[in-house]
């Protein structure tokens, strides 16, 4: 990857930073960031807005634009679309449930194999992550102030899919429960299409 590509990267996987934090990161100076930047504002890919978060000047944060997000592909939205609505005139809502219910049991299966080597917690959430990293979802795990681990994902690739019909996201969330197994609880704390920036999900080991 790229500086100019890793730039992207860097604000789709950890959201809007100043040019002097994306200089650290990509070990450049901030004027070299910040030609970075500039360089993707003229292509449509990113902005910036003005945040007073001390007294004093206000620090200039980057961020993708839409374009920017389109950059990390859902996968063959268009076609996604068009088959739902078909699934749903040939067979209504029961039909496009079982299609559901069929995508979320291959979706367990597959991830019980990824998981079936790992013994702890923190070992099923490591290997659940690189499962969904292998699927697009730009997937990483991190440790609560409260010990609890947070599953983070970056991207959506069935996106589109998700915003069509919500129960896509419904499944989502029910598998993770079953495949981390009954000793945790997981839940949402931060949703896409509740318009936050990325996905995540609290998993707490039940006392």
């Amino acid at each position: 990857m790229n500086t100019a590509e890793h730039t992207l990267f860097l604000l789709k996987t950890r959201g809007p930073h100043t040019a002097q934090q994306l200089a650290g990161l990509l070990n450049l100076t901030s004027m070299g960031a910040r030609k970075q930047l500039e360089a993707w504002q003229e292509k449509g890919m990113v902005t910036h807005e003005d945040v007073a978060d001390k007294p004093g000047r206000p620090s200039r944060r980057w961020l993708l634009t839409d374009a920017g997000h389109a950059r990390f592909p859902d996968r063959h939205a268009d076609l996604t679309l068009q088959l739902i609505d078909q699934v749903r005139g040939l067979f209504g809502d029961a039909g496009l449930d079982r299609l559901i219910s069929a995508r979320e049991a291959a979706s367990e299966q597959q991830y019980r194999q990824h998981l079936q080597a790992s013994d702890t917690l923190p070992q099923r959430v490591a290997a659940l992550v690189r499962a969904r990293s292998s699927e697009g979802y730009m997937a990483e795990v991190e440790t609560g102030e409260d010990g609890s681990l947070l599953l983070i994902e970056n991207h959506c690739p069935i996106c589109a899919a998700a915003r069509q019909c919500q129960k896509f996201c419904r499944s989502e969330l029910e598998v993770f429960q079953r495949v981390l197994g009954p000793g945790c609880s997981v839940g949402r704390v931060e949703h896409l299409l509740d318009g936050a920036r990325r996905c995540v999900y609290v998993i707490k080991p039940l006392r």
